[in-house]
């Protein structure tokens, strides 16, 4: 079965920090997984990757304040990490997971951040 599954969102004061997890199929240990958001009138757009060697891209509004990792340790689960310092109210969205295996793209169901100013 090929699946990601986002957790971690909910309510955070202005400056707060949130760590969301991807449980992504162990097919996805080979891919990039991407972090994306869409914010509230706004396109989704791309916040962070990491690839299958560990290298990360950060979108110029996250870099140094989010973080993107892994852990590729489990055999039944790849688990992808973002964590989010320094929060701002402009990073309300929904944050999605994203990973391309065998030529699909593949989608989780997103979880809510909201940030308080």
């Amino acid at each position: 079965q090929v699946q990601l599954v986002e957790s971690g969102g909910g309510l955070v004061q202005s400056g707060g920090s949130l760590r969301l997890s991807c449980a992504a199929s162990v097919r996805f240990k080979m891919s990039t997984i991407s972090w994306w958001r869409q914010r509230p009138g706004k396109p989704r757009e791309l916040v962070a990757s990491i690839r299958s060697d560990g290298g990360t891209i950060y979108a110029d509004a996250v870099q140094g304040r989010f973080t993107v990792s892994r852990d590729n340790t489990q055999s039944s689960q790849y688990l992808v990490y973002l964590q989010m310092n320094s929060l701002k109210p402009e990073d309300t969205a929904v944050y999605y997971c994203m990973g391309v295996t065998f030529g699909n793209d593949y989608w989780g169901q997103g979880t809510q951040v909201t940030v308080s100013s």
